[in-house]
Order: C-alpha cells, then structure tokens, then sequence
C-alpha cells in the first residue's frame, strides 16, 4: 500500500461522515469500519487470496477477511492498492479487476471487472474513473502497452477508453479536471485532460516515480533509483516541477510513509541473494538521513499512525504462510505484533 495522500483524503472523508446528518437531522452513526486500521493483505501469486483486515488498536481486536465477511464471496485477486474517494473505498486488484465498497460497512456497491489486464492504483475526477494499469507483458516480460483506464460513473461499469501512457504507470492524483499520473519505467509524469480524455502534457523526472503526497500544503511526488531518493513538489497552477530535494538512500523501494516533523520512513532492500531489509528514515525539515531505523528481512510494507504516533511494519514472511505487523514507537520500542494475512503490504489509519 502506497499513499499518504489519500490517507489523508480518508481522514478527511471520516469527518464528513462523522457529521453527515440523515433526515431527520440527527447525525448517521459511524460504520463498524469507519475507525481503526485498515491492513491490506496482497495475497499469494496463482491462489489470488488477497483480503483485507480491521484492527481496533484500543481493544487489539483483528477482524480477518473482512470483505468476504460482509459480501459472502472471497476477495479472489492479488490486492494492490486501496484508495479512498469520493465516499466509495475502491479495492484495485493486479489481477484485473476493481471491487468498490462502502467504507463504512465493506458491502459491495460495484465493481469494474473485464477489458482491464494489471491495474495499479485509481484516481477519480470529473465524474470518471481512471485506473492506472499495466498493460499485458510482451515475449520478454515488458510492458509496452501501459494504458489509464475510464470508466464512466464513480460505482464502476466497464472500461470506455484506454489513454495510453509510458510504461508502468503507478500513482494518480486528480486536481480539478486533471488527473497526474506517475510513469515509473521511464521517469515522467503524465497530466491527463479527464474532459478530453487525453495526456494534455508530460513532464520528465528524476528517478522511478511512484507516489504522489501532501506535506505542509504542497503536493509532491516521491521517486528513486539505486543510489537516492527524490521529493519533487508540484506547481498544480501552471504544472511543473517546483523544487526537488535528494537524498543519499541506497536500494530505495517505493514503499514509504510519513511521521511527525517531515520525517519520512523508506523501505530499503539489497535484494537476491541476501535480501537485507532496513527501514530509512529522511527528513524535509533538516536534510537528515538515518539508514537503519530498523533492520531485518521481508519487509514488504509501512505505515503511520498519527494519531497514536506508531509504526506499522509488515512482514511477508517470504510468501511461507501468513504475514506479521510489528508495531513501533517513534523511538523503535517495539509494542505489538499480530498475525494478518498473506503478503502484507499496506495500511488506512482512520
């Protein structure tokens, strides 16, 4: 799981919810999902048993599976991104489809299955969806047809155009009627029309971009390669790069998140054979780099919790049977662990 950003856009949704009214005036009480974590479990490759769990951190009750508990059906795919817009929690599977859901009580509102090949993450504007996607591997395993998907309507449907796009597109952020879309093979950023339905301007970057995020009212985008990290704020008004700060962070993955004072915490791996993984630590406030917050193997996914100020680490275990989530102080004092699911990979606070 990838996004701050729309973590916050989740925190944001929650205080609408909390204070909606129905029609009697009286404020709509609050789901059973609508507080706590969200744990997203990936799933294993070929068993496509991705799911997600809910964990009530004041009580430390772990509710597994809940989508299959409240739609009486598996999950049935690979589970790659969860993201929180317009009242609808859209569940993004890279085996082909995506699954909409009511946050509040995971029951299924809709769903966007067929003519769609390895979605990443989704983005809505303009009334439309936009699911960032893949596209088929070729003889040799690349990816030259990436694509944006649309769909028309926010509770899914089938795909209507196919925009395309560099190679492996990951992130979307939409601000007003454009939707910014993060190229990750070849190091640009994509600015689709959702009017037009067309890539109205492409902007180059440094390193792999993954992950669009708010830090201190700026919009910002997270990229890397095999020696550093890249932030690179965003001028939504006249779409370019505003300022891009580096840092010195060998074997970057693109799972981050973000603690108090612009501390942001990195996965690093050195990968096969030794496969050593540590969590980095880099700061926006002072330039502060720390390589090895913690270290150990498999780590497969982080989070934050504000408003507790702990750290969720995920473990995949190696894909060997069910994942573990370490939970941390900001000072790295361990305060709990639990059993998830299969591939555990990210994390909704609300």
């Amino acid at each position: 799981m990838k996004h701050l950003f729309k973590n916050q856009l989740w925190a944001l949704a929650l205080l609408v919810f909390a204070f909606s009214c129905n029609d009697s005036g009286e404020e709509a009480p609050l789901g059973k999902y609508d507080t706590g974590v969200l744990i997203m479990n990936e799933g294993n490759f070929g068993a496509n048993d991705g799911e997600v769990f809910h964990l009530d951190p004041g009580t430390g009750t772990l509710t597994k599976d809940i989508f299959e508990l409240e739609n009486s059906r598996p999950f049935a795919g690979l589970l790659e991104d969860m993201v929180l817009e317009e009242g609808r929690l859209y569940l993004v599977a890279n085996t082909g489809k995506v699954e909409i859901v009511n946050p509040g009580d995971f029951k299924s509102v809709g769903a966007v299955i067929g003519d769609l090949d390895q979605p990443r993450s989704l983005a809505t504007a303009s009334g439309k969806l936009f699911i960032s996607d893949y596209g088929p591997y070729d003889a040799s395993y690349n990816t030259p047809d990436s694509y944006i998907s649309v769909v028309s309507g926010l509770d899914g449907g089938t795909v209507k155009k196919k925009i395309e796009v560099s190679n492996k597109p990951e992130d979307l952020f939409a601000n007003g009627k454009f939707v910014w879309v993060a190229g990750s093979e070849e190091g640009k950023l994509e600015i689709i029309d959702a009017d037009a339905e067309t890539v109205a301007k492409t902007l180059e970057v440094e390193g792999s971009p993954v992950l669009f995020f708010e830090q201190s009212g700026e919009v910002w985008v997270y990229s890397y390669d095999s020696e550093k990290v890249y932030f690179q704020s965003l001028n939504l008004t006249n779409q370019t790069i505003k300022e891009e700060t580096s840092f010195d962070v060998p074997n970057a993955m693109g799972k981050i998140t973000f603690g108090e004072d612009r501390k942001i915490y990195i996965l690093t791996s050195t990968g096969w054979p030794n496969y050593e993984d540590a969590v980095a630590v880099v700061s926006l406030a002072d330039g502060g780099v720390g390589l090895d917050w913690t270290t150990g193997s498999g780590f497969y996914g982080i989070g934050y919790d504000k408003a507790r100020q702990e750290i969720y680490l995920a473990n995949s275990n190696a894909f060997q049977g069910s994942g573990t989530v370490t939970v941390f102080k900001n000072d790295g004092t361990e305060v709990a662990e639990m059993e998830v699911g299969r591939g555990p990979s990210g994390f909704l606070f609300r």
